[in-house]
């Protein structure tokens, strides 16, 4: 009985501290330091109207935008709160279908050049927002087709929206598509 009360102090001691106050000043340590980050690096449209996450993948299918990498998240595209992968190895026969799916699809809609890996197969978190520069100049074509443009402006537009490697070494170029869609809306 005698080890109760201190166990029960410490139990509130460390569940204000640890639960209460920490998450209170690392909170404040973001907000300060990285407001946009810390909110969730949100992205808005023309009229100042959050339309989604620099972080999360968004679902385009119509022809007159850029496409995303693939979602493999259950209960509808880009779910954050189920995020993952298939976990279905390359010999499975429902992933290889998806696939093919998927490749049909790409090229039902003009895509003649050798398809990248993230225009048919999903990430692992299956949330990924960002294509290559390649997966896109691939669809540019189509998005200039369907929008009655020429594909060299879309390619320039492609290239505006290209980020390097981060720290100039770290990762590969890479496209964030609901960006770029939200400056092909913008485009007159």
């Amino acid at each position: 009985m005698k080890d109760i009360r201190p166990t029960l102090m410490l139990f509130i001691a460390f569940t204000l501290l640890l639960g209460g106050a920490y998450p209170l000043v690392v909170t404040g340590i973001a907000q300060l330091a990285f407001p946009s980050q810390a909110d969730g690096s949100f992205i808005a449209d023309a009229a100042g109207v959050s339309v989604g996450s620099r972080l999360i993948g968004q679902p385009f299918t119509g022809a007159k935008y850029f496409w995303p990498r693939p979602s493999a998240t259950d209960g509808f595209p880009y779910n954050p709160m189920a995020s993952g992968g298939s976990n279905a190895g390359p010999t499975n026969p429902d992933y290889l279908k998806t696939v093919a799916q998927r490749v049909r699809a790409l090229r039902e809609s003009g895509a003649t050049r050798t398809l990248p890996a993230e225009l048919v197969q999903a990430s692992a978190s299956g949330l990924d927002p960002e294509i290559s520069p390649q997966g896109a100049a691939i669809q540019a074509e189509r998005v200039a087709r369907a929008r009655g443009m020429k594909a060299a402006d879309l390619e320039r537009l492609i290239t505006k929206h290209t980020q390097g490697r981060q720290l100039g070494f770290i990762g590969e170029p890479r496209v964030n598509v609901l960006e770029l869609n939200l400056a092909l809306d913008t485009m007159k």
